[in-house]
């Protein structure tokens, strides 16, 4: 019967490797245009990369600008950065079109800054349904509060290495008033390092917090599997203790996704309050959606069982897969 579960959840991982075996690759893009008191544009591109594999983007005016090959390109692990210059004189930056083509095939928002005289200083995100604008001759400057909400709700919704982390307490945790207390603690902690790492008062690295979250997954899927066979885990004693300490690696995590973006420092505090209550929003939804099904079918107990059973194995297997990538990831930098 165990090697029955085990083949079961080993079929849910491999059908769900694909979409899901990069986790973030959701990541905010970056576009940053800039025209100086020299009259030159500068115009900087950073898109997500996992591995080798970065996600087909490509910014474009409708000037033809970028069209061309960057004056400056760099690639790491996580990012693909391009530079262009564009000396004067020029066609003006108002009423040109600015697409980003390959957008609306993806999941990945782009924030755009735009600083120019005939401009003046705007921040705005170009999303899948909306991949493009046209450059108005005057913006209103600030933060676009509805989008940084946003993109904290889509995180969360799209980090699939969270949401799993998520599932595996929800069903390790049985009790409302217990779990309740246990997603609290999370929060709380996430908020924390959040802020903090934003802020630039700890620094750690990215990716190797990014490999101790999927670590966090491969815990708690341990910790299910005891709860089925009757042995009590130091999770089910001290679920909020627990929780509260991986949630400060998860906070880690979601700060590494908002600050490599870049985020506009006279409004900083604001988007980093605004991201942190998009992602518990998207949090809470989630919570309540999976704690609803599970109630809605709880009167069919014989079409959880298996399901219950075999989850442990699923939510081990692409948390293990998970570390794996994301420590050799660390080893080839």
């Amino acid at each position: 019967m165990r090697r029955g579960f085990l083949a079961l959840a080993l079929l849910i991982a491999a059908l769900l490797i694909p979409r899901v075996s990069a986790a973030h690759e959701v990541r905010p893009a970056y576009l940053e245009i800039r025209e100086g008191a020299d009259r030159q544009v500068h115009v900087y591109w950073k898109q997500p990369v996992v591995g080798d594999l970065a996600v087909p983007l490509a910014p474009d005016l409708s000037s033809g600008w970028l069209r061309g090959d960057a004056g400056r390109q760099q690639a790491t692990s996580t990012f693909l950065v391009k530079e262009w210059t564009i000396p004067a004189p020029h066609l003006p930056l108002p009423g040109q079109r600015l697409a980003i083509a390959g957008l609306d095939r993806t999941l990945t928002d782009v924030l755009v800054r735009i600083s120019a005289p005939e401009v003046g200083e705007a921040t705005f995100i170009l999303r899948p349904a909306t991949p493009g604008i046209t450059i108005p001759t005057q913006v209103q400057a600030g933060a676009p509060i509805l989008d940084y909400l946003r993109m904290g709700v889509t995180h969360i919704w799209t980090g699939f290495d969270h949401l799993l982390y998520l599932l595996g307490l929800i069903l390790l945790i049985p009790k409302m008033r217990t779990l309740l207390k246990t997603i609290t603690a999370f929060t709380v902690a996430h908020s924390l390092t959040l802020a903090a790492s934003v802020l630039n008062v700890l620094h750690v690295s990215a990716a190797a917090v990014e490999a101790v979250i999927a670590l966090s997954i491969v815990f708690v899927a341990v910790e299910l599997v005891h709860a089925q066979r009757g042995q009590g885990g130091l999770a089910q004693a001290y679920p909020w203790v627990v929780a509260f300490g991986f949630g400060l690696l998860h906070g880690f995590g979601f700060a590494s996704a908002l600050r490599e973006v870049g985020l506009p420092q006279h409004d900083l505090p604001l988007a980093l309050m605004l991201f942190n209550v998009g992602i518990e929003i998207g949090q809470l939804a989630f919570v309540a959606a999976v704690t609803l099904f599970l109630a809605s079918i709880a009167r069919a107990p014989r079409l959880l069982d298996v399901p219950l059973r075999a989850a442990p194995y699923a939510i081990g297997g692409m948390g293990a897969f998970w570390v794996i990538q994301r420590v050799e990831l660390i080893l080839i930098r």
